[in-house]
């Protein structure tokens, strides 16, 4: 394949997945939240006002490290035998590419996995994550250890809301708050909409519209039409109060996983329409939303919009003009696998095959786009426990994701490499898949992270 065709093929896949509306004009507001974080409201009382509106629109060098103490600082609580790290064919580690000697690929078996199903009393970890959520004064550091390697359901909703810094940390303060800011959102929801479809931007409307009943497309949940209608209230009032980057394709799927954690608990049944190979005929689903509470639905949606809110502002970079957060991290990506795998990085580029072609999606929609629902939420409990989790942690997992297909790769063409990496082979994949990228990605960082030699271009440390 000639070059001039290899061009096309990339700005094709970049230009038909990337489109932008244009800025707009309303004053961005400051939402900043006097004092720490938040706290448990899985049903916490709902103001009546709040209810959504029915109208027709809605170090040293890594490699230096000792393996043992880069286990130890698993930042999750477990026994030494569950927090020996897995790895996958592909292991790295060092200068010269062996594996550092004291990790192994056992790989997680014996991890407690979380996926809300598991809700006995009597488990040690479900213990710990009430002991620590009843608390008067909520100690964060200790709950992002807790949720490191996975959030029972019982608790994700409130676990979520408190490390995204959602509401105070002090119980005396929390009612209040959720009251206040879910008022807040009531209110800009009212006057946004009061006047008709007819005031609204209507391109920025139009292409929400479009995008909304696009949002997990197979997942029974996002093609009710009551909740695909609050989604497109929550993704306008983001969009028009934040000019500077405007609405963006991707943020509706960044909306997903708060809305599901967060409507789970007013429909527990809901976990079982949660992917789209459920076997549940969606009609009961449909029912069971239909008669939710509109309290509660004006709940979730303002809990949604503040936690959204909160997650972009963190990855703001990545969805202003020119997308500068993403450019950065497709180009840490591409000199993180030349220094992992140098077999690899030389093998796509030989091929023509430009890193932005396919990583830009995995950066702009954290793969969402290439695992299930269930998959991406065990993902965000880690993501919220670690600091730069959904930009820097992020670029770990994606190395890992990359390096995970690193034996079928280096044997396809630049059209067959195109074909794999833009649908990779995931639709099996569960929590425990997960677990393992995870528990890769972290190695990565810990051997990479802040080396001097972290981000080198050459190929000395490619894996042999």
């Amino acid at each position: 394949m000639n070059s001039n065709t290899r061009q096309t093929t990339a700005y094709r896949s970049h230009s038909s997945f990337w489109r932008r509306t244009p800025a707009f004009t309303p004053t961005e507001i400051d939402y900043a939240f006097s004092g720490d974080t938040l706290d448990s409201f899985d049903n916490a009382s709902i103001s009546p006002s709040l209810k959504p509106h029915t109208s027709n629109h809605v170090a040293a060098p890594a490699s230096q490290q000792n393996s043992d103490s880069i286990i130890a600082s698993l930042p999750h609580e477990a026994s030494p035998k569950q927090q020996q790290l897995s790895l996958p064919d592909h292991q790295a580690g060092t200068t010269d590419g062996s594996i550092p000697a004291g990790i192994n690929a056992s790989g997680l078996e014996n991890a407690k996995i979380y996926d809300g199903a598991n809700t006995s009393a009597d488990d040690p970890v479900m213990q710990k994550f009430h002991a620590v959520l009843s608390s008067t004064n909520i100690d964060i550091e200790q709950l992002q250890k807790l949720s490191w390697k996975g959030i029972p359901g019982k608790y994700r909703c409130t676990a979520w809301r408190l490390l995204m810094g959602y509401l105070p940390l002090n119980a005396s303060r929390r009612e209040l708050t959720i009251q206040r800011k879910r008022k807040e959102y009531d209110d800009w929801v009212g006057q946004t909409f009061s006047r008709g479809e007819d005031s609204l931007d209507r391109i920025l409307w139009h292409q929400i519209r479009i995008d909304v009943p696009r949002t997990m497309p197979g997942s029974p949940i996002f093609q009710n039409n009551r909740i695909q209608r609050s989604l497109e209230r929550v993704l306008y009032c983001w969009a028009v109060r934040h000019p500077a980057s405007g609405y963006v394709q991707g943020i509706n799927d960044l909306l997903t996983p708060f809305y599901y954690v967060f409507i789970e608990p007013h429909i527990p049944q809901i976990s079982q329409y949660a992917n789209p190979d459920t076997k549940e005929p969606a009609d009961d689903l449909n029912n069971l939303l239909d008669a939710l509470d509109d309290s509660a639905i004006g709940a979730v949606e303002a809990d949604s919009f503040w936690c959204l809110t909160k997650l972009l502002d963190g990855i703001q970079d990545n969805y202003t003009h020119a997308q500068p957060g993403i450019q950065r991290q497709i180009v840490k990506l591409k000199e993180l696998v030349a220094r992992i795998d140098g077999a690899l990085a030389a093998h796509l580029d030989s091929e023509g095959v430009e890193f932005i072609q396919f990583a830009f999606r995995w950066s702009n929609c954290l793969l969402m786009r290439e695992m299930n629902l269930t998959s991406t939420i065990r993902m965000w409990d880690t993501y919220l426990a670690e600091p730069d989790g959904f930009s820097g942690f992020h670029t770990y997992v994606c190395a890992a994701f990359l390096l995970k297909w690193s034996k079928e790769l280096l044997k396809l063409d630049f059209q067959k490499l195109m074909m794999f990496l833009q649908n990779p082979p995931t639709t099996g994949w569960g929590i425990k898949d997960v677990e393992l990228l995870l528990s890769e990605a972290y190695m990565y960082k810990c051997l990479y992270h802040d080396s001097p030699s972290h981000y080198s271009t050459g190929v000395a440390g490619a894996r042999r």
